[in-house]
């Protein structure tokens, strides 16, 4: 893959796709309420991202049964290189990472969720883990 084009799939989202929730909360001593809030993305600003930058035809993804009722997602991209004898090729290159299903909409949590983990094994939306 080019150099620019895993630029810009790590490029970070404009600030109206990125999504907050409250992570974990609570009461100080002192009376003061505290709240941890975790920056996000949905799975479609990620599909967005994809056809964008690679076109719809150069991606793909593959769900499978995860541990302990849980999901994991193979999300796949088409490579371009070339062979041994100077030939010009594409390969498909595929990472996986998973996640468990949740009380609420648990299938479409477990989908949802483990292509968006896919999705930061190839760096897109990575650097919200880094967010003060």
């Amino acid at each position: 893959m080019p150099t620019d084009m895993w630029e810009m799939l790590q490029a970070p989202f404009a600030p109206q796709e990125v999504e907050w929730r409250i992570g974990r909360s609570g009461c100080k001593k002192d009376g003061n309420v505290w709240a941890l809030c975790l920056a996000y993305v949905t799975n479609r600003a990620i599909q967005q991202r994809l056809d964008d930058v690679l076109g719809p035809d150069c991606w793909s993804n593959e769900y499978k049964t995860g541990p302990a009722g849980g999901v994991i997602c193979g999300l796949s991209i088409r490579c371009y290189g070339v062979d041994d004898t100077g030939n010009d090729i594409s390969y498909w290159v595929t990472k996986w990472d998973g996640a468990e299903a949740r009380d609420i909409e648990a299938v479409k949590s477990a989908l949802s969720d483990s292509m968006k983990r896919a999705a930061c094994q190839w760096g897109i939306g990575r650097y919200l883990y880094d967010l003060d």
